[in-house]
């Protein structure tokens, strides 16, 4: 991410912040708000992730005094957060901020990051103390019980046109996913969590409706696990997530140590495609979930790029032929629809897989061409 534009003081803290916050960390609405220094963007938005979602603080330098920390506004809807007021008294993390603003030093690119986890840590402080409030008995009994789990975040929030509740983000499985993975690309830690919705009610009510459930995980994640693949528990009646989430944990441990397992059994299917196309000419190395072949019928040379899902074998892949031969008015390669209807049983061997498809493109290649041919241009 390039922040040119930016002072080299107030650049070098944002690529330290975001190439070294423990989550992904976006930048928004970069802005200057001298008139007639000439040295840049001096204020930005943060989009800092908590509980499944972001929260926004508007982050202002003044490049005239780089000296002097940054201020830091929060969200409209959080006007009571005051993190030097928060316990009545100054303690431990009161102590810290403060530090961190007395000495600060804008020469180092570690304190706009140290600043900002700071404020973070009492962020969570702060909706755990606001939840701790409500009254509400189940919530307060979900919260004794689950209390003790590391990385748990809660809010509560609540608007003109919607009943209050509170939102809690339970981190699942105690396991580095990123270490299974060999050669593993993500800069980030892959997490799955379990998102939480509990409706605020004043008493406890004799059958109170289930919260709602819903699995989320980190983007990159997907390309090894679809959590939408997977089904939730049913939660009975009186339960509560310290009863729940054993079960729900063990079932996805297992579901996520399969899907690192097919990855070689994706690269051993690409693998078998070589003897019958050649060596692919790109291949996912890490997950093995594309791969493209040259190919040829006759004098037609196309490309054959194979989508694969994590779901392979019990979902075939998805074929895409591309010409390069034909090419569209716009200065686009022809290519075909994706094609995903041809003979399959995920109970063959890679290698029956492999010749399966060759057959099917023997064939398909004659519908291509023709296809590519009349749709080309007379000259």
């Amino acid at each position: 991410m390039s922040f040119d534009g930016f002072p080299p003081f107030i650049s070098a803290q944002l690529h330290y912040l975001v190439n070294h916050f423990p989550e992904r960390i976006k930048v928004e609405q970069v802005l200057s708000g001298g008139k007639t220094y000439a040295g840049g963007l001096d204020r930005f938005t943060l989009l800092i992730p908590y509980c499944l979602d972001y929260i926004k603080w508007d982050i202002i330098y003044n490049a005239e005094f780089p000296l002097a920390p940054p201020d830091v506004i929060f969200g409209p809807e959080d006007e009571d957060f005051h993190p030097l007021h928060m316990t009545g008294s100054v303690g431990e993390g009161d102590l810290k901020f403060q530090n961190i603003l007395s000495d600060w030093n804008h020469k180092d690119p570690t304190r706009l990051l140290a600043l900002i986890q700071e404020l973070r840590d009492q962020y969570v402080a702060y909706q755990k103390k606001r939840v701790g409030e409500v009254d509400d008995d189940r919530l307060k009994f979900e919260i004794s019980t689950i209390c003790s789990r590391e990385g748990i975040e809660m809010q509560i929030s609540s608007g003109a046109e919607k009943p209050e509740e509170v939102k809690f983000a339970v981190p699942l499985m105690d396991m580095n996913i990123n270490k299974m993975v060999h050669g593993c690309p993500w800069r980030h830690p892959q997490k799955i969590y379990l998102q939480v919705i509990y409706p605020v009610g004043k008493k406890y009510a004799s059958t109170p409706s289930p919260p709602r459930l819903k699995l989320m995980s980190t983007t990159e994640m997907r390309a090894l696990f679809s959590i939408e693949d997977v089904k939730l528990p049913s939660w009975l009646d009186g339960m509560c997530m310290a009863e729940y989430l054993p079960h729900l944990e063990e079932s996805l441990q297992k579901q996520v140590v399969e899907a690192v397992s097919l990855i070689d059994i994706r690269r051993r299917f690409i693998e078998s495609l070589a003897p019958l196309f050649g060596r692919p000419l790109e291949a996912d190395p890490v997950f093995c979930r594309k791969a493209t072949f040259l190919a040829s019928s006759g004098s037609f040379v196309f490309l054959v790029h194979l989508l694969i899902s994590t779901q392979f074998p019990k979902q075939q892949p998805a074929l895409m032929l591309q010409s390069s031969q034909h090419i569209s008015p716009q200065g686009i390669p022809k290519k075909s629809p994706l094609l995903s209807e041809y003979p399959w049983s995920p109970r063959w061997e890679t290698s029956q897989m492999a010749e399966r498809i060759f057959d099917f493109l023997a064939d398909e290649s004659l519908n291509f061409k023709r296809f590519c041919s009349e749709s080309q241009p007379q000259h």
